[in-house]
């Protein structure tokens, strides 16, 4: 279904006459918020308006809403894009970035549209990237220390996705899950955005890790008061898992076949050779069922092993044709 870009006569650049004069400081860099919003007519005016202090524009990918939230976004001046049908936050944030580009952005934010994050804290996230020395920012909670406010199901969970991302984008991010990031414009073409739902985090880091972009984390604040997400903490996290194993699947084979097919052929080994041990020592003979399972983690061990060593053959060829 096709886009369409709402301007209306509210929807502008802010000028530099018309910043607060600490707000973005003296850089002439043009920086473009993207903020995906579906069913945020609550929060989203007042996260314009408070966005736009600190960037040159904001754009609103308003994903399939049922509400007022391109209307209410339009009005306190953000440009207005319309998904007639949601998408995901995947192809939000697709459409998002390729808008920036459109209006000359040097750097894109991303920020959620529910409030959670502090725009004030933009400056803070761009500064690694107008310095020179970063073309990604992470903005973490936990770059310090352990973010006391987060709910103790909320750092478990927190805990086994950050492991799972790091497995699959090898970069060492202590918030994976961080929606609140900035990048450089000229990386938006690294990206897939291919994951419809909170996914497109991992998904994101993953892609920076495989291209070797330059990657910095900066310590950001949360609220979790005004999480508007209706489904499940269980059950959003477990989907998550889920689409970024299906990602180390095809990406890092050698992870998700080769590294458990050799635990399971080394066991079945060393189970073949106590059984010889106790045969030749002592007289013992062979249990027919710890028998049949010494074969089997052989027989699949060594099958899980070779799986992952073609897979990863054939992934590298197909990045290289990619990239041709």
């Amino acid at each position: 279904m096709n886009n369409e870009l709402l301007t209306g006569k509210n929807a502008r650049l802010t000028t530099k006459n018309e910043e607060s004069p600490d707000a973005r400081g003296t850089s002439p860099q043009n920086i473009t918020v993207v903020l995906p919003a579906y069913n945020e007519e609550v929060s989203i005016g007042s996260i314009v308006l408070l966005t736009r202090h600190y960037s040159d524009s904001v754009i609103v990918i308003d994903d399939g809403s049922s509400d007022r939230t391109a209307r209410i976004a339009e009005k306190a001046g953000a440009h207005v894009i319309v998904h007639e049908a949601n998408k995901g936050k995947g192809a939000a944030l697709k459409t998002g970035f390729a808008a920036a580009a459109d209006l000359g952005a040097d750097i894109i934010v991303t920020m959620d549209s529910d409030g959670q994050h502090n725009p004030s804290d933009i400056p803070k996230l761009v500064a690694p990237i107008i310095d020179g020395y970063a073309e990604m920012v992470n903005g973490s909670r936990y770059l310090t220390h352990q973010d006391k406010n987060t709910p103790i199901y909320r750092r478990f969970g927190q805990t086994i996705l950050d492991t799972a991302t790091k497995m699959n984008s090898g970069l060492k991010i202590t918030d994976s899950q961080s929606g609140f990031r900035a990048f450089s414009a000229s990386t938006k073409n690294v990206f897939r955005f291919k994951a419809r739902g909170m996914a497109i985090e991992s998904e994101m880091l993953a892609d920076a890790g495989r291209s070797g972009l330059r990657i910095t984390e900066v310590e950001i604040g949360v609220r979790y008061d005004v999480d508007g997400s209706t489904m499940s903490p269980i059950k959003h996290g477990l989907g998550v898992l889920v689409m970024v194993l299906k990602d180390v699947e095809f990406n890092r084979p050698l992870y998700y076949f080769t590294a458990p097919g050799v635990l399971l052929w080394g066991g079945g080994l060393t189970m073949g050779v106590s059984f010889l041990h106790n045969y030749n020592a002592v007289g013992q003979g062979l249990n027919f069922g710890p028998t049949i399972l010494m074969i089997l983690l052989i027989i699949v061990g060594t099958f899980m092993a070779l799986t992952g060593v073609l897979l990863h053959s054939m992934s590298a060829v197909a990045r290289k044709t990619e990239a041709a």
